[in-house]
């Protein structure tokens, strides 16, 4: 949009031949209008348009919903507040029972590690190769 104001007062002013813009080409007059379709451009492909579009409609209807809360006599901030809240305490209680599975299948782990540690007392053989006589 700055483009395009720029590039309209710059041919306002080579047309009516004021000051220094009176005696510019006519390329670099024009060069805003370049730029505008350029960023236009840019900014369609990239999705930044639709993306200021959607933050837009979202402060609407965040505005609209805080007038009807308040129309209804109750305070939007108050009512954000114990939305809040209310969100802390589900993810706490979901990072509770999570670190819980994972706190099982840990013991399970180690218990399994610890079960299954070579025993001195069930051998068939010693160490130095003699044979078991505790048979």
């Amino acid at each position: 949009m700055w483009f395009v104001v720029l590039g309209v007062l710059l041919s306002a002013l080579k047309l009516l031949d004021i000051g220094a813009v009176g005696v510019w080409s006519w390329w670099v007059v024009l060069a805003p209008f370049a730029l505008a379709v350029i960023w236009w451009t840019w900014a369609d492909m990239s999705g930044y348009t639709k993306r200021k579009e959607m933050e837009k409609m979202d402060e609407r209807k965040v505005a609209r919903r805080n007038k009807s809360m308040a129309a209804l006599g109750i305070d939007p901030r108050a009512f954000e507040k114990k939305k809040a809240a209310a969100f802390k305490a589900s993810h706490a209680k979901r990072t509770d029972k999570i670190e819980g599975q994972r706190e099982a299948e840990r013991k399970k782990a180690r218990d399994s590690v610890l079960n299954s540690r070579f025993d001195n007392s069930q051998s068939t053989s010693r160490i130095d190769g003699a044979p078991d006589t505790k048979r």
